[in-house]
């Protein structure tokens, strides 16, 4: 994300703040990014749904689409907020909304719309944001695509193709390469392992930032099949860079860890598998799309990650030299992992229980916890000013 800058504006000083997506409800939190994650606004980024709606009940296939996302992945609700981030002047957000297939940037001053994308196919999911605050990407969910935007103007500045299913996005080399994970299709039941060449093309695709060429991609299956471990899906979920980026880390579906992969030398070199809840339903179709595990942050030094147990109910603390876990902090349904601002903390969005929560990376307790909007899942750190408070009416 843009790094904080002491810049003033007609508004006064940016200040860091974390967001909260709350998919549900199509709103975003506003809390402060350290410490007891003090509460600062909300603020509706779906004004525009009833006209949204009509659009898409007077289109038979959109209207399909729409229902298909409501009660499948969305567990019987539309899911209006993915992914948030902020402009570099901290005066509007820019959000994706699955359910309504767009980006859209909203003005932290009105509560008006900004600019509105329509992204290729039915979904928009996961979105990055380049190191210089410039440029926002999304990944078009059911149409295999990547968009790259202006995070100004709204303006598309290309795509690249990807693997089924686009998800997660990283910048990578200061914002020369963008990495994208495609999932497959986590929405169908053919969930036994014996089944999972139903799941579609997965694998990682390596795209120039700035002419959005593919450089490269990376199946995952080769190289979890070398260290003799076919029992494993190659569905790349949350992924996180060490700071030189010389290993990633990264969940896959169904699994209850995570895996460490040396980059130059294009191999998976460790897998630390984490406890399992007794009180996780041992039926795979039942885990909510493929997700095991589904949140990973981590610390300022690179020397620790957290990660959130979706389907076991907890997020725990791991330490990357030995692999071992800390205490298991229980979690209603925990769906993501962030850092919090001085990079002490990570931050879980608790789905199932409208909170989120925050877990000390020297101790692995618990030193927060604060009520949010329904459903909270992405967690981003991003900038207002320094006396902002939400626009009337949220």
């Amino acid at each position: 994300m843009a790094p904080s800058r002491n810049t003033r504006s007609t508004a006064g000083t940016l200040r860091r703040v974390l967001f909260v997506g709350n998919n549900w409800d199509g709103t975003v939190d506003v809390l402060e990014p350290v410490g007891e994650l003090r509460p600062i606004g909300r603020v509706n980024v779906v004004p525009d749904l009833h006209a949204r709606l009509r659009e898409i009940y007077g289109n038979p296939v959109r209207l399909a689409f729409f229902l298909r996302i409501r009660q499948v992945i969305g567990e019987g609700h539309d899911q209006l907020v993915d992914d948030v981030y902020s402009t570099p002047d901290g005066r509007a957000i820019v959000v994706s909304r699955p359910s309504l297939a767009d980006v859209v940037c909203v003005s932290l001053t009105t509560g008006e719309l900004r600019w509105r994308f329509p992204v290729a196919g039915f979904r928009a999911d996961h979105m990055a944001l380049s190191p210089d605050g410039t440029t926002v990407t999304v990944s078009a969910f059911t149409a295999r695509t990547v968009h790259v935007l202006d995070i100004e103007t709204g303006a598309e500045k290309g795509s690249f193709r990807t693997g089924d299913m686009p998800h997660e996005t990283v910048f990578t080399d200061g914002g020369r390469r963008l990495w994208n994970m495609s999932v497959g299709f986590v929405w169908t039941d053919f969930d036994a392992r014996w089944q999972d060449f139903t799941k579609g093309d997965r694998h990682i695709t390596i795209a120039d930032a700035h002419t959005h060429e593919v450089l490269r991609t990376i199946s995952m299956r080769s190289r979890l099949d070398a260290i003799d471990r076919p029992d494993l899906s190659h569905s790349v979920r949350p992924s996180v860079f060490s700071p030189d980026e010389t290993r990633l880390y990264f969940q896959v579906s169904f699994f209850n860890g995570f895996i460490e992969y040396d980059v130059a030398r294009d191999e998976i070199t460790r897998v630390a598998t984490l406890p399992t809840s007794p009180a996780t339903p041992p039926d795979r179709t039942a885990w909510i799309n493929d997700s095991r595990h589904h949140g990973i942050a981590m610390n300022a030094d690179g020397s620790k990650v957290c990660v959130a147990g979706v389907m076991d109910n907890y997020a725990t603390v791991v330490d990357l030299a030995t692999f071992q876990h800390g205490p298991l902090v229980p979690a209603a349904r925990p769906y993501w992992a962030a850092t919090t601002a001085d990079g002490s903390a990570a931050v879980v969005s608790e789905s199932a229980a409208d909170r989120v929560t925050a877990i000390d990376f020297a101790t692995g307790r618990k030193t927060a916890s604060v009520e949010v909007g329904r459903h909270p899942q992405r967690i981003r750190l991003g900038h207002t000013w320094a006396d902002w408070s939400p626009p009337a009416g949220g």
